[in-house]
């Protein structure tokens, strides 16, 4: 399993893709400059993405989170995660299990889990994944059907696990703060980051309000 601490760190500012906010800037190009910014977690997430062209797409993004030291992780598709050699992969509640998914990626490979209730959250490290995703801790157009849980219950999930927890869900420069005191180790972000006109500005300023709510 990756270590546990340096995963912790490395959770501050996880940038999810997503191509609806990109026009037409190359993803790679993207991605870089969310990292330049300040990113310290990349996860590639297309749900409506043909598999060839995730693999595609993944092999563009691979070599520059590689370059950076950067984790990279790949949504839901343990064999295009495993295709491109990324660092992981993060399944949902219907997606691939935590055993499947590391059976497959090796025992080094980062799992992570997306979770909306403690006993989620509970079932999900018992069954050895790496770090939580939860939420939507706010309301969210990327996710428009999603539950929305609120600080308390993030906090609660935090209070009720070991493994690190990265929040997601309506978070931006204005949310963001709301997290202070959750217990939560970083911020997903999605549209805040790659809708920016200028992502490497945006990230960086991201990651300056993740360090002051977080100290992550």
């Amino acid at each position: 399993m990756y270590p546990r601490e340096k995963l912790r760190q490395a959770l501050a500012l996880y940038a999810v893709t997503d191509d609806a906010w990109l026009g037409e800037r190359a993803l790679s190009d993207c991605v870089e400059q969310a990292i330049a910014g300040g990113a310290t977690f990349v996860q590639l997430r297309e749900k409506e993405m043909p598999q060839i062209a995730m693999v595609l797409r993944a092999r563009t993004i691979a070599p520059v989170c590689r370059k950076a030291g950067v984790p990279f992780v790949v949504n839901d598709d343990v064999e295009v995660a495993r295709i491109v050699e990324a660092d992981g992969v993060h399944v949902g509640q219907g997606d691939a299990a935590v055993s499947d998914a590391r059976a497959k990626l090796g025992p080094d490979a980062i799992v992570g889990v997306s979770v909306h209730t403690v006993e989620q959250a509970l079932e999900a490290q018992a069954a050895g994944a790496d770090y939580l995703g939860v939420g939507a801790v706010f309301g969210t157009p990327t996710k428009e059907d999603a539950i929305i849980m609120g600080v308390d219950g993030l906090a609660a999930i935090c209070k009720a696990v070991d493994i690190p927890v990265v929040a997601i869900g309506g978070l931006h420069a204005e949310t963001i703060p709301a997290l202070a005191g959750t217990g939560a180790d970083g911020a997903a972000v999605v549209s805040a980051i790659f809708s920016a006109c200028d992502i490497e500005a945006a990230a960086r300023d991201l990651r300056t309000t993740v360090r002051e709510a977080l100290g992550a």
